[in-house]
């Protein structure tokens, strides 16, 4: 693989911009659509080795995925991307937390602008964040996202917290997959345009 690893950013938004209510409300978002996950999960998949998490979502993630492999009554398919996730490595961006146990997680060693740049010039494939407003919002910020995969809800919140809230400058993009599936939600995939 001779181009540089891409931050991918996958998350959820309302069509007004955010990411989850005033808060942290996520009982918006479409989870009942299995066309969706069948068509960007595996895109996902293909490209991706590395997680990018930070505390708040790292913390949700590591008491969730382990377990939905040990219960008898999840889907196959769920199981195999619980797997993905569980092995996965995955790099956690916290001030305050001094170990992570996940399975095949560390801690990162500088601040998140230093580690992304030293990251990307490893070998391998690309890197994901699935979310966490702060976190995600500070990288959108700090110009790390090289691409952006929205899964756009088809509702209006009318507040909440917003994916773009600390950016000044203009981040242009260029459109490069949209879909729209029957429950209303539109993947829409951006590459980041730095001229």
């Amino acid at each position: 693989m001779n181009s540089m690893r891409k931050v991918i950013l996958f998350m959820h938004v309302s069509l007004d911009g955010f990411v989850c209510g005033p808060n942290g409300e996520q009982d918006w978002m479409t989870m009942d659509d299995d066309e969706v996950g069948h068509y960007l999960i595996p895109d996902l998949q293909k490209t991706v080795d590395t997680m990018l998490v930070g505390r708040v979502l790292y913390q949700g993630f590591a008491s969730f995925w382990p377990t939905v492999t040990n219960n008898p009554e999840t889907p196959p398919e769920l199981v195999d991307f619980a797997n993905w996730m569980n092995t996965t490595p995955k790099v956690v961006f916290s001030k305050t937390l001094t170990t992570v146990d996940w399975q095949n997680a560390r801690l990162a060693k500088a601040d998140v602008a230093t580690e992304i740049a030293t990251l990307k010039q490893q070998p391998g494939g690309d890197m994901v964040v699935f979310g966490g407003a702060e976190f995600v919002s500070s990288l959108a910020k700090l110009d790390l996202v090289d691409e952006y995969r929205i899964k756009l809800e088809p509702i209006v919140l009318g507040t909440g917290k917003a994916l773009f809230k600390d950016v000044t400058e203009r981040i242009k993009l260029t459109l490069t997959k949209a879909k729209s599936f029957d429950s209303g939600v539109v993947g829409l995939y951006y590459q980041v345009r730095r001229e």
